[in-house]
């Protein structure tokens, strides 16, 4: 995969529970670094249920960039995207529940910088890794049966 898109909830206990030591969060971006996917969006669901709470979506932010940074992702690179897929909200279009969220920005691999607001933008912009396309096939092998 070329990017994965980290799903945290925002309602109370629930991030918590998921950025815990055992926490399935945690887990996920752990799984996806070491499976080699090198692009990351933290979309940050259930705002809704907090009110659209920029507090809430910062301390999101705090936690969640201390944890990548330990796992590889560098978080300058990832966008953080607050989102309501029960709603919709900055799904395809900018929500006006959130007019204090002035978007997302983050750094590409040269250091071209993106800028948006809603997921379908941060989806856009995930740079596309150059393939070895030049090179022979390789294929991973995980077991011999010999018949």
């Amino acid at each position: 995969a070329d990017c994965a898109i980290l799903i945290i909830a925002a309602g109370t206990g629930e991030f918590e529970a998921g950025i815990s030591k055992d926490g399935q969060t945690r887990e996920h971006a752990l799984l996806a670094y070491t499976l080699g996917v090198k692009q990351l969006i933290v979309a940050i669901n259930k705002m809704d249920t907090t009110k659209w709470s920029e507090e809430r979506f910062t301390e999101i932010i705090k936690e969640t960039t201390n944890f990548i940074k330990k796992v590889g992702y560098n978080p300058k690179t990832v966008a953080f995207v607050p989102i309501s897929g029960f709603n919709g909200d900055n799904m395809l279009q900018p929500s006006t529940n959130c007019p204090w969220y002035k978007g997302w920005e983050k750094e590409g691999a040269k250091g071209v910088k993106s800028t948006g607001k809603t997921l379908l933008e941060a989806i856009d912009a995930i740079e596309q890794p150059k393939r070895p396309t030049d090179k022979p096939l390789r294929l991973p092998l995980q077991d011999v049966y010999k018949i």
